[in-house]
């Protein structure tokens, strides 16, 4: 950094006022005694007048933190992107622990300047991460030997296996906590939300399937007792298997290039968001 900075005949005081902060954060940055935030790598590469991947490359393909330092933005900033009160839906996502919803990723795509079919796979990037794994550099393949689930219980325990990582998956009262919050009043008990996650009972009133597919951040429609809807919604969520496995297609660096893996893989039902989705309470928020 220092040499470059004196290659461009850029002062320290001019980096620092550049970047809002003291010459003395400067100086340690170059002596090797601090290190700046990740989300500061792009203000600094810009001052120093040469290109982020040149500067600070990266090694390997980015996650959900990388493309939102790659803009710049602080996580407590995100909230103010997504209209929420808090960077809750963002840090889980980060985090590997509940998936983004799909009212979320357009701005947020837009202001981390990638597709949403990047961001979803940073997305799973960052979900393979909490795992323990690392997704490689392969295209993706996904294989049809799987049956799409058909029953309420096999759609549930498609989405508790494929979005969550190890040791975060939900309890059934959490689950039955959350539909109830969402109705406004009691509609489930954690021992209905058990019998319908096991197959005991095999269907659940409308505002009970409509907390579900809230919690679980998916669109209603998914537990519609239509074929293709329920193909879409798999076909998403054994990409997410990919990942598991070190299958995902190769973007650029930071995410940046035209390239992605064909629509019929990414048809997560998170494409599918309709008009309910958009209307519903924002219990994260």
């Amino acid at each position: 950094m220092r040499a470059v900075r004196r290659a461009a005949e850029i002062s320290q005081s001019d980096v620092a006022s550049a970047l809002g902060i003291a010459d003395s954060t400067v100086a340690g940055w170059e002596l090797g005694s601090s290190e700046p935030d990740q989300e500061k790598l792009p203000a600094l590469a810009k001052v120093l007048e040469q290109p982020l991947d040149d500067l600070f490359p990266r090694h390997g393909l980015p996650d959900l933190t990388d493309l939102r330092c790659d803009a710049g933005l602080y996580r407590y900033e995100t909230a103010r992107v997504i209209g929420t009160k808090s960077d809750g839906p963002v840090a889980g996502a980060e985090q590997g622990v509940r998936p983004l919803k799909a009212k979320y990723l357009e701005a947020l795509a837009s202001e981390y300047g990638v597709t949403e079919d990047e961001l979803r796979r940073a997305q799973e990037r960052s979900a393979a991460k909490a795992r323990g794994e690392e997704a490689t550099d392969e295209a993706a393949v996904v294989t049809p030997a799987e049956q799409s689930p058909r029953t309420l219980a096999e759609k549930i325990t498609l989405l508790l296996e494929r979005s969550y990582s190890a040791g975060a998956t939900p309890r059934d009262e959490e689950i039955a906590e959350a539909v109830n919050a969402y109705a406004g009043v009691q509609v489930v008990t954690a021992d209905k939300v058990t019998a319908l996650r096991t197959g005991a009972e095999a269907a659940a009133a409308p505002v009970v399937l409509e907390g579900l597919a809230d919690f679980f951040g998916v669109s209603r429609l998914y537990f519609e007792p239509d074929d293709f809807v329920a193909r879409q919604v798999y076909e998403g969520l054994r990409l997410m298997s990919a990942t598991k496995k070190g299958k995902v297609g190769r973007v650029r660096a930071r995410g940046l290039g035209p390239e992605g893996l064909p629509a019929d893989v990414l048809s997560i039902l998170n494409n599918l968001a309709s008009e309910l989705d958009e209307a519903a309470p924002d219990v994260d928020g």
